[in-house]
């Protein structure tokens, strides 16, 4: 089978911050993302869980978009200024998709 070479990138942040992430996303024409729940990990300060944490203040989410290559320094430039001054993360990987009229 045949696969399409494209760009992953995986942003966590606190959860209040999603919305304004999504309607980066959504401003730059990412044509789709998935946006999962971090229940726990292990960090630069240590171990971390969901247990107990009240609302979304805290809490942490994991914003996935898969892209063209051409397009990951226009998306990642005004989602640095977003969140570099926030609590989170974000990775750009190498992924192969079947489909490649789906990540644009």
């Amino acid at each position: 089978m045949q696969t399409y070479p494209k760009k992953r990138i995986d942003i966590m942040v606190e959860a209040p911050l999603m919305q304004r992430v999504l309607n980066l996303l959504d401003q730059q024409g990412v044509s789709g993302y998935t946006v999962l729940s971090a229940l726990a990990g292990r960090g630069q300060d240590g171990a971390w869980h969901r247990d107990g944490v009240v609302g979304r203040a805290g809490a942490l989410v994991m914003v996935i978009c898969i892209l063209d290559e051409a397009r990951v320094d226009e998306v990642l430039e005004p989602l640095f200024k977003l969140v570099s001054r926030q609590i989170g993360i974000v990775t750009v990987s190498d992924v192969q998709v079947i489909r490649p009229t789906h990540f644009t």
